[in-house]
């Protein structure tokens, strides 16, 4: 049986030396190395969205990929992708590093410099290991073997933008339409989803932060159910303790969720730490909330160039939201696009905080009317998104979602497109730079 391996080897001359020998093992498929962990999990959710028999029995993992390391992307594409055996490459063979990898989900270890036996023995393991793990789930109807929930992360241009109104609107849409929904407050020092939902609660992400191994018992204990259907998971009320969520623990939770809910929306708010740029990271799609004006687009630009500076996201992998939109304003959204780099949602939520003030006043932003413009907007967003079933009527709160032209979502109405250019607005970017 041909045993196909995945290398993600960051270092040029390892992955060579690597691939000549993998070319050599017995019934051995090797594909060109995948040089960071962002590209690796790409990968192997695009093989697993076509079906579970494309993914890889074996990747190899090298201890200098980035720029998540190594332990934490074993353990990433251990919970998504369980049908995969990972072989981890290291010079440290010492024993801890060995329990830790193995903690993390790995199938072996092979040390540098890389033998020939050693490799051949681990991949033969994990291999088998896969196959059989495959033959289970093909016979087992009811295991997910899918890449997991979806992401969808919304981070604000500036405090303010509007990021927490479109995450929560965004998250009802989803679960409205049959899918099961966690919204998660990342916002960790002034989230606000609570006040939002009128929600009391005794536990948050910190009480996730220091556990290891996040099961579903712990998880579910940590999770507010909200009389939506909407599952949150909150930031602290003390938020000097947000500190206390490190980008280790933020991927862990994440994966957690993703593993338990059809569709995860997390609120980033507008300022960035570790815990919600792993977030960020890992996310299907990175939304970014901004206004029509030159601070937010501003913002936004400088957020969008961080993104990239870390590796973090690209520009072209970003959705962008104009939010507050008027027709006559001088910053349109093509602007903004240019000036971003970004992709621009086709649907802009219209200037109308009357519609909003007395839900938010009163934390009932959850019973917002259906005939609110803002709403049907950021409902129309949540199809052209893909995070609402297809053909679902989610009549529920936020109008009907339909199809239109062979499948491009919208709302029933209120949801403005992005308008034509008005004659006699800014030429180019400068104004905004």
């Amino acid at each position: 049986m041909t045993t196909r391996i995945l290398p993600a080897v960051g270092d040029p001359d390892a992955a060579r030396s690597l691939t000549t020998l993998l070319s050599q093992l017995p019934e051995a498929e090797p594909a060109g190395p995948v040089t960071d962990s962002t590209q690796l999990i790409d990968t192997l959710a695009r093989l697993a969205g076509e079906t579970l028999d494309e993914l890889p029995e074996v990747v190899l993992v090298h201890e200098r990929i980035g720029p998540v390391p190594a332990l934490e992307l074993i353990r990433e594409v251990s919970l998504r992708f369980p049908s995969v055996g990972v072989v981890m490459i290291t010079t440290d063979a010492s024993p801890s590093l060995f329990a830790a990898a193995m903690d993390s989900g790995a199938r072996g270890l092979v040390t540098l410099p890389v033998s020939y036996e050693e490799l051949a023995n681990r991949v033969q393991a994990a291999a088998q290991w896969s196959t059989g793990v495959r033959r289970h789930l093909s016979s087992a109807h009811d295991v997910f073997t899918g890449p997991g929930g979806t992401v969808v992360t919304v981070t604000g241009a500036k405090g303010g933008a509007g990021a927490t109104v479109a995450a929560i609107q965004l998250a009802l849409a989803a679960q409205a339409s049959g899918h099961t929904v966690a919204l998660v407050d990342m916002d960790l020092q002034t989230g606000d989803i609570a006040s939002y939902l009128d929600v009391q609660f005794r536990r948050s992400l910190v009480d996730l932060a220091l556990i290891a191994d996040i099961s579903p018992r712990v998880l579910a204990d940590a999770v507010f159910s909200h009389s939506t259907g909407l599952a949150l998971l909150l930031a602290p009320g003390e938020g000097e303790r947000g500190e206390e969520v490190s980008d280790r623990s933020s991927r862990q939770i994440v994966s957690a969720l993703r593993s338990r809910y059809e569709i995860v929306v997390i609120d980033c708010g507008g300022q960035m730490n570790g815990a919600n740029a792993a977030a960020i990271e890992m996310a299907d799609t990175a939304l970014l909330v901004t206004t029509p004006d030159v601070i937010a687009v501003r913002g936004a630009k400088r957020i969008v160039r961080m993104w990239e500076r870390l590796q973090i996201r690209k520009a072209e992998e970003t959705v962008t939201l104009v939010n507050r939109y008027t027709r006559n304003t001088e910053i349109q959204p093509p602007l903004i696009q240019k000036i971003t780099g970004t992709r621009v949602a086709s649907a802009a939520v219209p200037a109308n905080f009357k519609e909003l003030q007395a839900s938010i006043d009163s934390g009932r932003l959850h019973e917002l009317d259906a005939r609110s413009t803002v709403k049907q907007a950021l409902w129309g967003l949540a199809g052209e998104l893909g995070i609402v079933k297809p053909g679902a009527a989610a009549r529920k709160g936020g109008g009907v979602l339909a199809k239109r032209n062979g499948g491009t979502p919208k709302n029933d109405r209120g949801s403005i497109g992005r308008p034509r250019r008005r004659r006699g607005g800014p030429a180019d970017a400068e104004g905004t730079r």
